[in-house]
């Protein structure tokens, strides 16, 4: 092994062992943290000249006079500037990864879809050609909307790197395991924990384990944050301390690389001669992070009926209208029922929020079947939904004790614009056409006489 082959910032001890070299806990902090010793400045952003000859540059993720519990930017310490890590743009073509707007007159996005798992194929794809994009919504020029998407990923990216200078993406593992060697450092992600890549950031994905299948959620608007928490209090939901933020590590490696860059819904590759990962050290706020959806603790109501799904949720990316976000990231997991003369699962309704689901794995309680692992469904703007029949009779007739959900998980990208489908969402994924049908057999229960239920 030479030391071109080793992962970024790891000596060969580290790989020998398996070990990974590490994070820093806690969401929006102020981080700080060198690869090399003395690599960080101190009392200052900019000296005149850095140690070991490297470059000041600040990455910034807001504008620069935002409020400043909402400013972000991060000073990077690095080999090269940013400026020798692009050449000249060539514009190329990924058909499969879509951008809103993306209105179709010969697609119908009115209506209640679901899809099954849509299936890895054997050819060879990398984070880049392997997005496979299935809802768009809003409009990425003036930075508002959202897309959802499926990876499929068979291939490590080598020599190969990327950055969206329209989005930060979150990422939902449901089957692999993948290392993303970013610019601040590495972070693995394994199904059950998701990861947040910051606008502007530059990486490359690596299989550790395949072929590896996931959810992303392309958020053009303002970035993910915790959501407040009102008369919960300080306490539940995601707790900061448990996201996860890597420490500095780089690459010096001399090597013909591509750069491939979104931009205004367009894809653009250009060529360097070195790998553009090169930041020895950095302190700011503006990073990349890892959660684990197992430490999410929801909280639920202990005596009578279904709460709003906005308790369930991870991350919230708002808009300029309060409460009502841009997306909301809502999590679906194992946790205890215990109300009482309620209807334990989510209630039929109509909502002015697009909703896209995805199972991770296990059983969705309001759709005991067809709902597969790996799956998706998209219950539109003011479109209705709700249990299927073998759910509402199963509910309505259940003993009413303490009952917990074991072995699921699922979650929902929720924004307050209509998504519309792509035309992969639409002719070429597989499209469960029946879906409508699982409401057919709810029946009629009323007649009209008092006190019948």
């Amino acid at each position: 092994m030479t030391q071109h082959d080793l992962p970024p910032g790891m000596t060969r001890a580290a790989v020998a062992t398996g070990t990974h070299p590490g994070y820093m806990p806690g969401f929006g902090n102020d981080f700080e943290t060198e690869a090399l010793p003395g690599a960080l400045p101190q009392g200052q952003n900019s000296p005149q000249k850095c140690e070991y000859g490297l470059y000041a540059e600040q990455l910034s993720g807001t504008a620069f006079t935002a409020p400043r519990g909402q400013n972000e930017r991060t000073w990077c310490y690095r080999i090269r500037p940013s400026v020798r890590h692009t050449g000249d743009f060539a514009a190329i073509d990924l058909p499969h990864w879509k951008t809103a707007p993306n209105l179709r007159d010969d697609i119908v996005s009115l209506g209640q879809y679901r899809w099954d798992p849509i299936p890895v194929p054997e050819e060879e794809l990398t984070w880049i050609t392997g997005m496979r994009t299935m809802t768009t919504a809003g409009d990425v020029n003036i930075q508002v909307g959202m897309a959802s998407h499926v990876y499929l990923v068979t291939r490590s990216m080598q020599d190969e790197y990327f950055f969206s200078a329209d989005s930060e993406l979150l990422v939902v593992p449901q089957e692999g395991r993948l290392r993303f060697c970013t610019e601040l450092g590495v972070i693995d992600l394994e199904p059950r924990e998701i990861a947040i890549l910051p606008r502007g950031l530059v990486y490359r994905v690596e299989v550790l384990e395949g072929p590896a299948r996931g959810f992303v959620c392309e958020n053009y608007g303002q970035k993910f944050d915790l959501p407040s928490r009102g008369p919960i209090g300080a306490n539940c939901l995601a707790n900061p301390r448990d996201f996860k933020c890597p420490v500095a590590a780089f690459e010096d490696r001399e090597a013909r690389s591509r750069v491939v860059i979104k931009w205004c819904g367009r894809f653009h590759e250009t060529w360097i001669d070195h790998s553009p990962l090169d930041v020895v050290a950095w302190h700011g706020n503006y990073c990349p992070y890892k959660y684990d959806l197992r430490t999410y603790s929801p909280v639920g109501a202990i005596l009578f009926d279904h709460p709003d799904p906005s308790i369930f949720t991870v991350l919230t990316a708002p808009s300029g209208q309060e409460g009502t976000a841009n997306i909301d990231f809502v999590l679906f997991r194992e946790r205890w029922m215990v109300a009482e003369h309620s209807f334990r699962p989510p209630w039929y309704h109509k909502n002015i929020m697009s909703e896209l689901m995805g199972n991770i794995y296990g059983i969705y309680d309001a759709k005991p079947q067809g709902f597969a692992p790996g799956g998706i469904s998209l219950h539109n703007c003011m479109l209705p939904h709700g249990p299927d029949r073998d759910a509402f009779e199963g509910a309505s007739n259940a003993d009413l004790k303490p009952e917990k959900l074991e072995e699921t998980m699922s979650f929902m990208f929720e924004t307050r614009f209509p998504q519309h489908l792509t035309e992969f969402a639409a002719r070429e994924a597989p499209m469960q056409k029946d879906y409508i049908e699982v409401w057919n057999r709810l029946e009629k229960k009323f007649d009209g006489t008092p006190g019948v239920k």
